[in-house]
């Protein structure tokens, strides 16, 4: 499966940055892509750094104006494309939602963001009810895609929730970055981190990730931080934990992967994490600490 990668600097013009990511788009699909991911919440700057009530105008239902657009350049294109929305589900009840759009230009189906941060620069609770969907794959022509967001990345249970649910690859919309005053090893200990998970997620359950984070600056309009400046490195890596991608921290990126599906089925022969799973002995795990 060929895999486009769309790693954009956003701008507070809506319009102007959905329109880039439309031109990316048909660039990955030009190049062969049948599949492209675009990053956490796309259309718009990152809006939680500030809690304003106003702000939930940016909110849109599913079906909606950017499922409704997209699928048309999906069907166009004849790709599957997995968006990143702000979604009105009801009046004061709201979520952070990855949207597969099929090749068809019909909605193969959604993943409501599961787990929600509330760090500094970070308010996502204050916009998002958790998800209640659950760890389940989309099915699409290319595949059954195991789609999270972001925070969902640090957790393992949720990559194995997914994997154990058939998804043929895990996918991670994201939009994750450096506060200013954070040193330059502190800077790199967080990176390494980020990365390191996901590959984890990749080893533990013999599936290739697809990573795709957002680039550039944006200032906290509050100023009572620096603002942020998302790190990009979006990345895939294979069923092993290689690195088959690795884009750059400061730059738009579209790239093309290549990936071999089959290869989850050999590697788990090789390393049966699933066989020797006990499962027997992991009730405690529901727990929130075990005293």
């Amino acid at each position: 499966m060929k895999i486009g990668l769309v790693q954009q600097i956003n701008t507070s013009d809506i319009e102007l940055n959905k329109k880039n990511l439309k031109d990316k788009i048909q660039q990955a699909a030009k190049q062969g892509a049948q599949l492209v991911v675009l990053q956490e919440l796309h259309n718009s700057l990152y809006f939680c750094q500030i809690e304003d009530p106003d702000i939930f105008d940016l909110a849109e239902t599913i079906p909606g104006p950017s499922t409704d657009e997209f699928g048309l350049l999906a069907k166009k294109l004849g790709i599957v494309i997995v968006l990143s929305l702000f979604e009105r589900r009801a009046p004061g009840l709201y979520h952070n939602t990855a949207v597969v759009i099929e090749k068809d230009g019909s909605i193969a189906g959604k993943y409501r963001k599961m787990h929600i941060p509330d760090d500094p620069a970070y308010y996502e609770k204050f916009y998002f009810t958790p998800g209640d969907i659950g760890f389940k794959p989309i099915e699409t022509s290319v595949g059954k895609l195991g789609v999270l967001v972001c925070w969902d990345q640090w957790y393992p249970e949720a990559a194995r929730l997914m994997a154990m649910a058939g998804a043929d690859l895990l996918i991670y919309p994201t939009a994750i970055g450096w506060e200013s005053t954070d040193t330059e090893d502190e800077k790199n200990r967080q990176l390494g981190a980020w990365v390191i998970s996901q590959r984890g997620h990749a080893v533990a359950n013999g599936l290739h990730v697809v990573s795709v984070n957002r680039t550039g600056y944006e200032p906290d309009p509050s100023g009572q931080t620096n603002g942020i400046t998302f790190w990009g490195n979006s990345f895939v890596a294979g069923p092993q934990g290689e690195i088959l991608w690795n884009g750059s921290n400061d730059k738009e990126e579209i790239q093309i992967v290549d990936i071999d599906i089959k290869r989850s089925e050999a590697v788990r022969r090789m390393w049966p994490f699933f066989r020797d799973r006990r499962i027997d002995a992991f009730g405690d795990i529901t727990k929130r600490f075990i005293d």
